[in-house]
């Protein structure tokens, strides 16, 4: 895009916060209505995203109204089985299966809830053809739309995370413990990469089973580079505090289950992309003061990051006492009601009416914020990184 090279946005996980993502770039869209992100990338939730941008040949607004419209039109049912017929059901057999010391092991047992209705929701919503495939995202490369895309997942048979990926131009990689796969993107790439660990089932692909792509993923990040992006956009889930927020208790007592969860789901899904950006920031400078023939075939990469104004968690609080009854027991068992800042309930929260309220807050701080966004988007130079 323009002399400054090619626009990556970025994507983290983060379940039904998701939605902050498609407001905060709906915003972005209504100052700079021709916006168009040669490469996307995406983990977990934020693949759905991703893949629903990159799949559709309309223009990057109007796949973002249209992502609009499915975010805030979505409800518990369209992602998982929230019957107490079903959630019972899984949960006898769990408990079937601690009790008997593994001896009884159900085939059907693959997760704590049944997510079949995410994947027929995708398979519709991705405008996907009857084998699941992402057809459209090879009419945008050809095109010229669109440069790449990328979803990245876990492979729990080898532990390696895999960003799965289908673009033009593009070298293979491999790290320690992370590689690249190239593919014809399709939905079962999008169920596994947005598969949140233990909750929902994980997904057979050719090579093994994989889970959320933010269990491993230490350089969220990479892939966008790789991906021969010279400008990264990540959008994060999580709310910035500061440090007096941070050091103030969510909890009064002993830690309920919901509570360690979410600070264990914030590692996975959240706390690598600040560290990936510190090192990412710290190399931009250190390349500063060399020579293009010094460095080695690096390159300066421009940075921003964007977070959400409010807590996430804390918002999901209002909206609880909302769910469907038999989640709703579900989730006050693991404590829900025992935190003042619920990020666990905030990633299964699919309520449209959160959702919406999510939509609205990433457009909101999208359009307070304009003007250094689009210093940073359209063409002119800017400084190599920006708030984080």
């Amino acid at each position: 895009m323009g002399g400054r090279g090619e626009l990556a946005l970025v994507m983290s996980g983060g379940g039904a916060r998701a939605a902050y993502q498609v407001g905060f770039l709906r915003g972005i869209s209504r100052r700079l209505p021709a916006l168009q992100p040669e490469i996307l990338t995406g983990v977990s939730a934020g693949a759905i995203n991703a893949c629903y941008l990159g799949n559709h040949p309309r223009s990057f607004a109007e796949n973002l109204d249209g992502l609009t419209r499915l975010w805030t039109q979505l409800t518990p049912e369209d992602v998982m089985d929230t019957s107490a017929v079903g959630l019972g059901r899984l949960a006898f057999l769990w408990a079937l299966r601690l009790t008997s010391g593994g001896r009884y092991q159900p085939s059907q047992l693959r997760g704590l809830i049944d997510t079949q209705p995410l994947r027929e929701f995708l398979q519709r919503t991705l405008d996907a053809d009857a084998e699941g495939e992402l057809l459209g995202v090879q009419t945008n490369i050809d095109s010229g739309r669109l440069k790449a895309l990328a979803v990245t997942a876990t492979c729990y048979s080898t532990g390696q995370t895999v960003t799965m990926f289908q673009g033009r131009d593009i070298r293979d990689w491999e790290r320690p413990n992370r590689r690249s796969k190239r593919t014809r993107l399709n939905v079962e790439h999008v169920m596994a990469s947005s598969a949140l660990p233990l909750l929902f089932p994980a997904v057979k692909l050719n090579s093994g089973w994989f889970g959320d792509g933010g269990v491993r993923l230490t350089n969220p990040l990479a892939p966008a580079v790789h991906l021969g992006a010279q400008r990264i956009l990540a959008i994060s889930t999580r709310f910035g505090r500061s440090i007096r927020e941070a050091d103030k208790p969510v909890i009064d007592g002993y830690p309920p289950p919901a509570q360690i969860a979410s600070v264990l789901l914030n590692s996975i899904f959240l706390d690598q992309l600040d560290g990936d950006a510190l090192r990412l920031q710290t190399t931009n400078r250190l390349l500063e003061r060399l020579s293009s023939e010094e460095r080695g075939g690096l390159r300066p990469i421009e940075l921003q990051i964007w977070r959400p104004t409010r807590d996430l968690g804390q918002l999901a609080n209002e909206y609880e006492a909302r769910l469907p009854r038999a989640l709703r027991f579900f989730t006050r068992g693991t404590g829900s009601l025992e935190t003042r800042s619920n990020d666990f309930l905030s990633l299964i929260m699919f309520q449209h009416d959160y959702l919406t309220r999510l939509v609205e807050l990433g457009e909101a701080d999208a359009t307070s914020n304009a003007d250094e966004i689009a210093a940073f988007l359209e063409p002119d130079p800017a400084p190599l990184q920006g708030p984080t």
